[in-house]
């Protein structure tokens, strides 16, 4: 995910506080993975420097003095351009486990086991996250049902792998 290009979407509703944004980012897009302070100030900083931002003013309320920021046209040209270009598609085509089933198999240990233990640890999370759903907002809904479809995918390549693992094991034969 673009930090820069969430923060400046979420400026586009008007000029907020970095304490603002960080609070915001947290509540819609940072549930397992929530913005340091100093990450937000950062990418502010780097806006600011590009033009994309601009500081609407400053308040210090007898305490540190808050920066104000508002995006620029550029910015809102940049998020534009952002939001309609799409996405690479991200095929995993050299993936850790497959680096590891490999080893496994170079190495004479068991690539069945550690396919197992892969695929308990797959289920564990799918648990968790159909917890979370079912407990969860729409925006909760919408993310686990992402991730459980990913989720999903890798237990079907587990499984196909774990019955082609003679196969594989011949190919790679030293």
């Amino acid at each position: 995910m673009s930090i820069g290009h969430t923060l400046l979407g979420l400026l586009e509703s008007g000029p907020r506080h970095g304490y603002d944004l960080k609070r915001t980012f947290d509540e819609k897009f940072g549930h397992d993975r929530p913005l340091h302070y100093g990450q937000v100030y950062a990418t502010m900083s780097r806006l600011l420097k590009n033009g994309l931002v601009e500081v609407d003013g400053v308040e210090s309320d007898g305490g540190p003095e808050r920066k104000r920021y508002a995006i620029t046209d550029a910015g809102i040209t940049d998020v534009g351009a952002w939001l309609s270009r799409p996405e690479k598609p991200e095929p995993y085509l050299q993936s850790t486990l497959y680096a590891k089933v490999v080893l496994a198999l170079l190495t004479g240990r068991s690539a069945s086991g550690l396919l197992d233990a892969q695929r308990s640890e797959h289920l564990r999370l799918m648990r968790v996250l159909t917890d979370r759903k079912r407990k969860g907002d729409l925006a909760d809904q919408l993310i686990c049902d992402y991730a459980l479809f990913h989720l999903e995918a890798d237990l079907r390549w587990l499984e196909l792998t774990g019955a082609r693992l003679d196969q594989l094991a011949e190919v790679i034969a030293p």
